[in-house]
């Protein structure tokens, strides 16, 4: 994946190879924190949707996500949103 003195993968590269890595082991539960941050637009809603398929076919998947965009925010069934540590928000996302 690249060092110090070998280029490698961009960031948004190893970030989804890492994804990748983690989804091909298929783990009945996935804890991601932040994985569309530094990404562009398209490649975060790509990721959004893979993540959103893996749900359906009965994967747990949690994560954690600052300011998605709207079109990404609807790939969630659910969402809990919280501020200073309290929960202010659990349910669906509609």
């Amino acid at each position: 994946m690249g060092g110090a003195y070998i280029k490698g993968l961009s960031g948004g590269e190893r970030k989804r190879t890492s994804i990748g890595y983690e989804l091909v082991t298929n783990p009945r539960v996935l804890l991601l924190d932040e994985p569309t941050s530094g990404l562009d637009s398209s490649t975060a809603l790509a990721i959004g949707r893979t993540l959103r398929q893996e749900a359906k076919r009965g994967m747990a998947i949690l994560c954690t996500i600052h300011s998605p965009s709207t079109d990404l925010f609807e790939q969630f069934d659910r969402v809990i949103s919280m501020s200073v540590g309290r929960t202010i928000y659990n349910g669906p996302v509609k």
